[in-house]
């Protein structure tokens, strides 16, 4: 029976939205898109695996949110058409919570660890040991009359996945026999993914119309779908039957989404730097209170998609502003202002 820190496949009571989104992930390898030499590497792991009539090695996900951790570990039950139980490091809040889950898996079991590197430490130390010698050591009592006793656990495949490769422990990361990153999609790929969404969905929709939702996306399939989904919703309220050009340019206005995929909280911060600060430098925590918004969520959410498209840098001064960031919010660069000139992989102190 599943506990508080998991959930099995397909939980009865989500919501629409859920269910829909759920609906639109791929249930096979063959029809997962994009990321084409990961899903090469992983079609031989699993026919070997299924040829040897055994468990699949560890895996360990990493990548930006979106781009297909979570569908790729579904698919993966449902290649070696084993059960999945799917938790997350935050779930997890000490040891025992883990070895509940682990001794109650079976045979050939599938185990989907999202955030995987916010697992606290003494729960990473008791999953060395499930990876490796699948057995943990479940201790009874306290003090100098404490007693291990160890509980052999059935083999079972554990699929991690992290958006911070980076705060993953050696010792843990090296217990995966197969790593994989995910890159962010090009347009074509998303496109390729919008199609197959809307045949699933039953929707009419103009090529024109795929394309501008394709080239506002991010390069990431779940923000793809959701402004499928949006658009949809504009053009039943709005529009006819068929999804046009017209309509995804009047839908993705209404939902603040630009030309370049920069939502509200992307160009708050964009404006905020050019124009309260002049292009920076200024820190993270004092963007953060100009825009209104939490630290955490500057840098995780804004942050990544900004830097990535040229729009902004970060220093060892702070962040600052490119002079393609200041064009896009309809400023003129100040003389001297070029994305060259800074140091991006530094962070500002």
């Amino acid at each position: 029976m599943a506990t508080d820190n998991e959930r099995l496949v397909a939980p009865s009571g989500h919501s629409d939205e859920s269910a829909a989104e759920l609906a639109l992930r791929p249930k096979a390898l063959s029809e997962f898109i994009g990321q084409h030499r990961v899903r090469e590497q992983i079609d031989v792991l699993l026919s070997a695996a299924r040829a040897r009539n055994s468990s699949a090695d560890h895996m360990l996900l990493s990548g930006p949110p979106g781009l297909g951790k979570t569908t790729l570990a579904l698919i993966l039950a449902s290649e070696m058409q084993a059960p999945i139980r799917i938790s997350s490091g935050p779930a997890i809040t000490h040891a025992g919570d883990l070895a509940a889950i682990l001794s109650s898996l079976v045979e050939g079991e599938i185990l989907f660890l999202d955030e995987i590197h916010r697992l606290p430490r003494p729960a990473e130390e008791l999953l060395y040991l499930a990876m490796e010698d699948f057995r943990v050591d479940v201790v009874v009592g306290k003090g100098p009359g404490a007693t291990a006793i160890p509980l052999t656990l059935p083999h079972f495949t554990l699929v991690g996945a992290t958006t911070r490769a980076g705060l993953l422990p050696g010792p843990l990361r090296d217990r995966f026999g197969f790593t994989a990153h995910l890159d962010f999609y090009d347009v074509d790929e998303i496109a390729q993914v919008l199609e197959r969404s809307a045949a699933l969905l039953k929707l009419e929709i103009e090529g024109k119309a795929i394309a501008e939702i394709a080239g506002r996306s991010r390069g990431t399939p779940r923000i793809a779908n959701r402004l499928l989904r949006r658009v949809r919703d504009y053009a039943q309220v709005r529009g006819g039957s068929t999804l046009t050009h017209g309509d995804a340019m009047a839908a993705l206005t209404m939902y603040e989404v630009d030309e370049k995929g920069l939502d509200r909280l992307d160009r708050s911060v964009l404006l905020a730097l050019v124009e309260r600060f002049n292009g920076g430098p200024v820190g993270l925590s004092t963007l953060a209170i100009a825009v209104g918004e939490e630290v955490e969520t500057v840098e995780a959410v804004a942050e990544p998609f900004l830097v990535r498209n040229g729009f902004m840098v970060r220093t060892p001064r702070g962040r600052m502003a490119t002079s393609q960031g200041f064009l896009h919010v309809g400023h003129a660069a100040p003389a001297g202002v070029n994305s060259t000139l800074f140091d991006t992989s530094a962070e500002d102190a």
